[in-house]
């Protein structure tokens, strides 16, 4: 499954990456760490702003901003890509170097820190009411928190829940499986991009374009399988509804602005029989959209929790997916 480059070393890669998913699931990210060294993906974003704030100056013409965002775009995957191969060589080469892979691995992967970003909504919006649950949602969406209902915020944390599950946990490991500790760096990259500069307003519909593009590919078959594991796990919730979260998987993942976020969050409507995405409010812009969904918009704390139910199922079919790997490897 892995290529040759990513292969050899003292510990099988595939270990190493079903160890970063018990680490993730377990513990979040490496606990004290980051006091003593800058976090590879905020490392990555602090390279962005950098480079945003130096080319993307709104007096230059459109096709230079279009020209200087694509150059950020592919030289800094291109940049993750070689750093990820020299990763793989201290692997390959030093007794420990496998440990050192295993930390960043780790550090890629972000169920856990997803995990505990929606429970806090949940926590909030029932123990603190409206307000509460405004102030833990506007941590995880970029929409307008104070546009929201308490049944908006719910919403949108689920949503995130399932968007975000295909991000920060099956990408990853999609592209680990394929290329390495390099693809998965690499995707890490171009998503981190894509948050940043990949915006269709004003400042970065030019300047990010490439990058927009480029996550839209990455996630192309991740968010479809994404999509496929929540189905799977709508089994093991309770009152979850497998047939209806395929059906409207199927039929609704259009429906999402995204060509790929559609998918998981189409799934998780369906199986919790909820409509979601919907018209919403960003900063200073409104947004129409279809629903998602023909269940009920009235999302709930309850709800949430449901999700975070299917969230923890599917991390445990990833993780199976990858032990099927080593298993018939």
């Amino acid at each position: 499954m892995l290529p040759l480059f990513a292969t050899g070393g003292p510990v099988d890669p595939l270990l190493i990456l079903a160890a970063a998913l018990v680490f993730d699931a377990l513990v979040g990210d490496p606990p004290g760490l980051w006091r003593w060294l800058p976090h590879p993906v905020a490392v990555i974003g602090r390279l962005v702003d950098v480079l945003d704030r130096k080319l993307n100056r709104a007096h230059r013409p459109s096709w230079d901003r279009r020209l200087r965002g694509a150059l950020v775009a592919v030289g800094l995957t291109l940049a993750a890509v070689a750093l990820g191969m020299a990763v793989t060589g201290l692997r390959r080469n030093w007794a420990w170097g496998w440990a050192v892979e295993l930390v960043l691995l780790w550090t890629l992967l972000a169920g856990r820190s997803l995990f505990d970003h929606v429970r806090a909504v949940a926590t909030a919006l029932a123990a603190n009411g409206l307000s509460g649950g405004r102030a833990a949602v506007a941590r995880i969406v970029g929409r307008d928190p104070n546009s929201l209902d308490g049944h908006g915020v719910a919403r949108a944390a689920i949503e995130s829940c399932a968007e975000n599950f295909a991000d920060a946990v099956v990408a990853p490991v999609f592209w680990y499986l394929l290329f390495g500790f390099p693809g998965a760096l690499a995707y890490k990259t171009i998503n981190t991009l894509d948050s940043m500069i990949g915006h269709p307003d004003q400042r970065y519909r030019e300047f990010g374009m490439v990058s927009a593009r480029l996550d839209d590919v990455a996630n192309l078959l991740p968010a479809r399988l994404a999509g496929l594991l929540l189905v799977v796990a709508a089994l093991f919730v309770p009152r979850g509804r497998p047939d209806r979260a395929l059906r409207v998987m199927l039929s609704d993942h259009g429906h999402h602005r995204s060509p790929n976020s559609g998918w998981p969050e189409a799934a998780m409507a369906g199986a919790l029989d909820l409509a979601l995405a919907g018209p919403r409010r960003y900063a200073g812009h409104a947004v129409e959209e279809r629903w998602i969904g023909t269940g009920r918009a009235r999302a709930t704390a309850a709800d949430i929790r449901r999700s975070l139910y299917m969230l923890a199922v599917a991390v445990l079919l990833t993780f199976g997916m990858v032990v099927a790997v080593i298993r018939f490897n």
